[in-house]
C-alpha cells in the first residue's frame, strides 16, 4: 500500500478504483471467454459434460471469484460459496470422466481469463493497482482449485467404491445357494468384461491359507490383471480367464497360485460352470495336506474328493478292511497293506514286486492272502477303486 501512496493513492482509494474494476466485469464476458479456451482442451471437446453445463458453472465460478475479490466482504460467506461450486465442479466432472489434470488445467483458466479482462478494462495508471493485486486474485484462485481437487478425488473414490461393490455383487451372485439362470449370468459376464463361454481357472483358499492368495492377486493387479474374488465364512474363491501365453499376468498368476495350499480346478469351460467348479475346489481346499506340495486338483485328489462325498452321503467306502486286517499281526498287516498299495499305485505285479525288492510270486502270494481276508481282490478295478478311495 506504501507504493500506492507513493502514486497518489490512498487506501481508500485504492479499494474504490479495484472496486470500480470488478463492477466492469461482466460474468458473461468472462464466461464465454473461459468457454472458447476450456472447449479446445481434449477431454472437454468430447462432449462427456455438455457446453451448457461448463457455462452454468463457469458463470457460477466466476460470480463467485469476483465477489471474493473485494476488500472487506464476508470472507465466511464466501468460503462457503465457493466451496458449494467446488463440490458440484468436481462431483459434475468426475462423474464425467474428466482426469484430473484436465479439470485443474480448466479450473487454472479462471485466473488467466479473469486476469486478461482486468488488464484490459485497466488504464496505464491502474499498473502499481493490478500488481498489488494480482497475488490476491491468483489466492482466490488457487484455493478455489484446490477445494475441487479435493471434491474430485472424494468423488472419485466413491465411485471406485461404487463400482467394486457392484462388481462384487454381480461376482457373489455367482456363488449364491444355487446356480444362477443363464439370463444372470450373461448379465454378469457383460458386467465383469467377461466372455460368458471364455475358459476360467478358480482356486479356493481355506482361511489360513487365504493370505497368501490374496497376496497372488494384488501381484496380478499391479501387472493391470484381473482375479476376481470372493469371500466365503472359511474360505476365499478366486477365479480368472486363463491366458496360455508364457510370461503374461494371468499366467504367471495362475502358475503361482498352483504352488499354493488350495484347491484348484485348472480349467472350467466358461462362466457357466464356475458354481460347481467353484464348489469342487472349495472340497479341495479342505482336505489339503501339509505335505502337498502346492494346489490340491481333482487329477491329484480324486480319492480324496471321492471320499469326502461318499463320507458326506453315510456310504460305507471299505470298513471292513481294516476290521479283517485287525485280526493279523503287525508285520503281516504291514506287508499286505503295502503290497496292495504298491500294486495300486503302479497296476504292474512286475513294477510293484521290483519297488518292494520281492519275488513277484511273493507278491501275488501278499495280495491274494489280502483277498482272502478281506474278501476284496485289487486286481479287480472295482473293488481296486473302493480301496483307493479309502486309502488315499
Amino acid at each position: 500500500m506504501e507504493t500506492l501512496q507513493k502514486q497518489g493513492f490512498n487506501d481508500s482509494v485504492a479499494v474504490a478504483r479495484w472496486n470500480q474494476l470488478l463492477d466492469r466485469l461482466s460474468v458473461d464476458v468472462l464466461t464465454d471467454a473461459f468457454l472458447d479456451r476450456v472447449l479446445q482442451l481434449e477431454d472437454y471437446r468430447d462432449g462427456a459434460l455438455p457446453a451448457s453445463e461448463i457455462r452454468r458453472t463457469g458463470a457460477a465460478s466466476f460470480q463467485a471469484l469476483i465477489e471474493s475479490l473485494r476488500p472487506g466482504t464476508d470472507n465466511n460467506r464466501l468460503l462457503a460459496e465457493r466451496q458449494n461450486i467446488a463440490l458440484e465442479v468436481g462431483v459434475s466432472r468426475a462423474r464425467a470422466g474428466i482426469p484430473v489434470e484436465s479439470l485443474m488445467t480448466a479450473i487454472r483458466l479462471d485466473f488467466t481469463v479473469l486476469w486478461s479482462e482486468l488488464i484490459g478494462l485497466a488504464g496505464p495508471e491502474d499498473a502499481v493497482l493490478l500488481v498489488h493485486r494480482a497475488e490476491t486474485v491468483w489466492q482466490v484462485v488457487d484455493s478455489y482449485a484446490a477445494q475441487t481437487q479435493v471434491t474430485y478425488m472424494a468423488e472419485r473414490q466413491r465411485m471406485a467404491h461404487e463400482a467394486s461393490s457392484v462388481r462384487q455383487g454381480y461376482v457373489a451372485a455367482i456363488f449364491g445357494p444355487a446356480t444362477p439362470a443363464p439370463a444372470l449370468v450373461e448379465r454378469i459376464a457383460g458386467e465383469l468384461g467377461l466372455d460368458r463361454t471364455a475358459p476360467l481357472g478358480v482356486a479356493v483358499a481355506a482361511a489360513e491359507d487365504a493370505a497368501a492368495l490374496r497376496v497372488v492377486v494384488a501381484q496380478a493387479a499391479r501387472r493391470g490383471a484381473e482375479v476376481f474374488t470372493h469371500p466365503l465364512p472359511d474360505a476365499l474363491v478366486a477365479f480368472w480367464t486363463l491366458d496360455e501365453r508364457a510370461g503374461s499376468p494371468l499366467h504367471e498368476a495362475a502358475d503361482r497360485i498352483s504352488r499354493l495350499h488350495c484347491g484348484q480346478v485348472e480349467r472350467v469351460d466358461g462362466l457357466d460352470g464356475l458354481w460347481e467348479a467353484a464348489r469342487i475346489a472349495r472340497d479341495l481346499a479342505q482336505l489339503v495336506q501339509p505335505a502337498d506340495g502346492g494346489a490340491l486338483t481333482l487329477g491329484r485328489a480324486w480319492p480324496r474328493i471321492a471320499r469326502l462325498r461318499l463320507t458326506a452321503a453315510g456310504l460305507p467306502i471299505a470298513p471292513e478292511v481294516d476290521t479283517a486286517l485287525a485280526g493279523c499281526g503287525r508285520v503281516e498287516r504291514e506287508r499286505l497293506m503295502e503290497a496292495v498299495q504298491s500294486y495300486l499305485s503302479t497296476g504292474s505285479i512286475a513294477e510293484s514286486a521290483a519297488r518292494l525288492y520281492c519275488h513277484r510270486n511273493t507278491l501275488m502270494n501278499r495280495l491274494r492272502r489280502f483277498t482272502e481276508l478281506t474278501g476284496m481282490d485289487p486286481t479287480v478295478p472295482a473293488q481296486a477303486a473302493r480301496l483307493v478311495v479309502a486309502w488315499n
